[in-house]
């Protein structure tokens, strides 16, 4: 795999929009460049979750600028990730377009656990090497994550609806930071927190490490003011809270190391800090300065240096379900022969039908009768480090669209043909490998010819091969009658 001297990561959490440029030299990363927009995009989130229009216009105006300094940089080497706030909204599926054609790249929305995965990553690089199990925790603007790890490695995950911008919002809007409020927004915090205490609390972890703005900016404020000598302490919110309820209100809060962006969201921070501080018996937290955005970059410098996390989470998850190495292996050399034959496709759609033909058999886990409909259900909604939620759903349709007919793909026939050219061949190579591997055996093909144009398909096999199995050839006939019936041409000889 081609490698990069530069890698960019775009982080578009649900406060702040971020923009991260590294050189690479070997294994690590060195800062070029940052930028860094306050959009609060789950301030725009409506009561019905839609993002409000003119979030959308802040956040378009933003990666507009983004976009002209990732000119230049090849767009492999450029990774962007959306969070908790586009989780959730609505019309995130409208909004995405707009902002992929703003900022010139695709863009990836991750599950909670996955979005902890790369904060975890982030953080666990820019601290010195210890033996100690360390909790982090980022307070972001939509979601709350939770990590325990040792070194590199995360063992624990969880995300939490529950972030600075969405609670300032629900208990600090009108500005009051009294008593009432704050106690309210704490115990909320708390009964979220609670879900997760028994993995997380004190006793599973050795040090416990803030990232992101919350963390920074409390840090800034419990040592300025001399409350805390070290990050945060439990002793340096109690006297923060205090100066909460005496000043009343966020217009009249007066407070060193307290910043005039930070002020609208940080009531909402605190009372996040202070409910999982109580609930999980934290005394004391140190700050990183990385997050999110450089797990992105090392994530990406681990994809180009055979450090692949979805190759990590693939082989896990044929050990995890049992699959059949061997069948897989077959219908992976297969498929993908088939793929440099019909001399289409690019390097990540080879590494897609690499991953669909080791793992399209995962269903079988569950049950044989229609196994390929569990596979999809299982790829689209398992926990697989590594992988965006759109890259879940490219694996799941493969995985659902390799046997059977493909009408009630997955609402109507309408759906295959729709496909991209280049989905719609990967599914046509799996589904060819599947058969001809039906019978559990190297299908020996020493030849083969494609055909693959939009909607139109031919495969040519060695001569007589055919002949001596009259249940491919059947299979075959059976697989022609499924592509004509949602009104694309197959044939094979």
């Amino acid at each position: 795999m081609k490698t990069y001297d530069t890698l960019a990561a775009v982080d578009l959490g649900s406060n702040s929009f971020r923009l991260e440029v590294a050189r690479v030299a070997g294994d690590q990363l060195y800062p070029l460049d940052a930028l860094k927009e306050t959009v609060r995009l789950a301030g725009g989130l409506t009561d019905d979750k839609l993002l409000d229009e003119a979030t959308q216009e802040r956040a378009l105006n933003c990666l507009h600028r983004f976009g002209e300094r990732l000119r230049g940089l090849s767009p492999e080497a450029i990774r962007c990730v959306g969070t908790s706030a586009l989780r959730v909204a609505k019309n995130a599926d409208l909004f995405i377009p707009k902002a992929e054609i703003a900022l010139g790249h695709p863009i990836e929305i991750v599950a909670g656990r996955e979005e902890a995965r790369l904060i975890y990553l982030g953080v666990a690089h820019s601290l010195p090497a210890s033996p100690d199990k360390r909790l982090v925790v980022d307070i972001g603007g939509g979601s709350t994550e939770f990590i325990i790890g040792h070194g590199l490695k995360p063992h624990e995950r969880e995300s939490l609806h529950m972030g600075c911008v969405n609670f300032s919002r629900r208990f600090f809007a009108s500005g009051v930071t009294d008593k009432a409020a704050l106690k309210a927004a704490e115990v909320a915090a708390r009964v979220e927190v609670e879900r997760i205490a028994r993995e997380f609390s004190k006793g599973n972890w050795q040090q416990a490490v803030g990232s992101s703005g919350t963390a920074r900016a409390l840090r800034e404020i419990l040592e300025q003011n001399g409350w805390s000598e070290r990050g945060i302490t439990a002793d340096g919110l109690a006297q923060l809270r205090t100066q909460f309820i005496r000043a009343g209100n966020l217009d009249t809060l007066e407070l060193a190391g307290l910043s005039r962006d930070r002020r609208p969201v940080i009531a909402g921070g605190f009372a996040i800090m202070a409910g999982l501080f109580a609930e999980l018996d934290i005394e004391q937290m140190d700050v990183a300065e990385t997050a999110m955005r450089e797990g992105i970059l090392y994530d990406l410098l681990g994809r180009f240096h055979k450090q692949d996390m979805r190759e990590v989470t693939v082989d896990e998850f044929m050990r995890r379900y049992h699959i059949d190495a061997q069948q897989a292996a077959r219908v992976k050399r297969v498929s993908v022969k088939l793929l440099a034959a019909a001399g289409r496709g690019t390097e990540n759609d080879e590494r897609f039908l690499d991953w669909a033909a080791r793992l399209h058999e995962i269903g079988l886990s569950v049950s044989h009768g229609s196994y390929h409909r569990h596979s999809g259900y299982i790829l689209q909604n398992a926990d697989m480090p590594g992988f965006s939620r759109s890259d879940q759903a490219r694996l799941a349709l493969l995985a659902r669209a390799q046997r059977g007919a493909l009408i009630k793909l997955p609402e109507s026939g309408a759906d295959v043909v729709a496909l991209s050219d280049n989905d719609r061949l990967l599914v046509w190579l799996l589904r060819q490998a599947v058969i001809l591997c039906r019978s559990r055996a190297e299908p020996r093909l020493p030849e083969v010819k494609v055909e693959a144009g939009g909607k139109r398909f031919r495969l040519t096999l060695p001569e007589g091969w055919l002949e001596r199995r009259p249940l491919t050839r059947r299979a075959l006939e059976e697989e022609a009658v499924h592509w004509q019936a949602v009104g694309l041409k197959y044939a094979f000889a």
